[in-house]
């Protein structure tokens, strides 16, 4: 069997790699501590759920929905973007999709061509790069400096003519990383300027710590807005991430595209979980707000922890998202081994605590740690990693001892 050239240069994910590999250690009794994945701990709040089930008993779900989604969850979708955002889209520029992962996937499809460049920051999210190289497209990546963000200068740097699309992710995964309005209206600017598309990757928007205020490129200026395809969905912020909802916004050209293109793939996304959304999009928001302050607890908690374990370095704290992305490249020279990957294997093996490796978002040397699970959790996680580091500072100091095992 001969495989499409399109298949055999595409990676498969490294997150879902590092938790599929601590979730079948967990399942031979191994007490791994997964930090790889960003997936909320938190059930699904009840008055979403409740919605599902209502809908499943009143027959609703049973059928095909229109392959953009139901126009009830258009209405819900552009009347939560009206009321956090202050930008109305009629239902017309709304497509719903299954998941956000799949709103950028379609996008790229739409957008890019073959050799089209397309402007990631450097580090950005694991399928981006992916995603343009199924589209046949160029990934050009953009140098950022300690505070994680690209400049209209490492703009320039980068630029080309062939440059088509900028994908724009705040609060960033996998630094928690947050542009402020200056910074995003000069990169808007810039992105008009040069005739180059934004995708507004806004999905943690509303995970904002410490009196942070989160502001989208939709909301800068119209001529920014006109320039700008958001992508959003239910995952993160409301603890939906097996429910597979999220959405497009933007001209009703592209949405016209974007919708001709899910019509002969994934149709429509599972009616059930369309009616869910709409619960999550129309509730006042409380589970939201309660589950942020939650995160912002365990960041305030073990941000000062993870500064103080041996060879852990972070320049700048997240103000958003639910990660920490610490630089490791002493850590890795003070456990003997050569790469941050190497460092990932032995943290997994040795202290049962499962991250990812910098290198999968274009920064080696990195660790992602996502604080996603419970505080106790990250508690004997931080622990555990510290002790283990700590062995090698001891090994130094007594000429050599043997390394421990959790």
């Amino acid at each position: 069997m001969k495989f499409s050239d399109r298949a055999m240069q595409v990676t498969p994910s490294a997150t879902v790699k590092v938790s599929n590999t601590a979730k079948a250690m967990i399942r031979k009794g191994i007490e791994v501590i997964n930090l790889g994945i960003g997936e909320p701990d938190f059930k699904t709040p009840k008055v979403i759920a409740d919605a599902a089930i209502k809908a499943i008993q009143d027959g609703k779900t049973s059928f095909y929905t229109p392959a953009s989604g139901l126009p009830q969850l258009k209405e819900a979708i552009a009347e939560r973007i009206k009321k956090d955002c202050g930008v109305i889209y009629p239902v017309d520029q709304i497509s719903v999709t299954n998941g956000a992962k799949m709103a950028l996937y379609v996008l790229m499809q739409v957008l890019v061509d073959q050799g089209s460049e397309v402007l990631l920051p450097r580090p950005s999210w694991v399928s981006y790069k992916q995603q343009v190289l199924l589209a046949g497209g160029k990934p050009v990546v953009v140098e950022t400096g300690d505070d994680f963000k690209i400049t209209t200068k490492t703009l320039d740097d980068a630029v080309s003519r062939d440059a088509k699309v900028l994908v724009i992710n705040s609060p960033q995964n996998p630094t928690g990383t947050v542009y402020s309005r200056d910074e995003l209206e000069a990169i808007g600017k810039w992105a008009v300027l040069h005739n180059v598309t934004l995708i507004a990757d806004d999905i943690y928007g509303k995970l904002m710590y410490n009196q942070n205020q989160f502001v989208s490129l939709i909301q800068i200026s119209d001529e920014i807005a006109a320039s700008t395809v958001l992508v959003n969905g239910v995952s993160k912020a409301y603890s939906m991430t097996g429910w597979r909802i999220g959405y497009v916004a933007g001209a009703p050209e592209l949405i016209s595209k974007v919708n001709a293109i899910l019509s002969h793939s994934t149709g429509n996304p599972a009616t059930v979980s369309q009616y869910a959304a709409i619960a999550a999009f129309e509730s006042d928001q409380t589970e939201v707000e309660s589950m942020r302050v939650a995160f912002e607890e365990r960041l305030n908690t073990i941000y000062p922890l993870v500064q103080k374990i041996p060879g852990f370095k972070m320049a700048v704290k997240p103000q958003g998202a639910f990660y920490l992305f610490p630089n490791v490249q002493e850590a890795i020279k003070l456990a003997g081994v050569n790469t941050s990957g190497e460092l990932v294997d032995l943290l997994l093996d040795k202290a049962h605590v499962a991250v990812v490796d910098g290198d999968a978002f274009g920064m080696p040397g990195y660790l992602r740690l996502s604080y996603a699970a419970s505080l106790k959790d990250l508690l004997t996680a931080v622990d555990r990693i510290t002790k283990f580091m700590n062995q090698f500072l001891k090994k130094q100091v007594s000429g050599g001892i043997g390394i421990e095992t959790n």
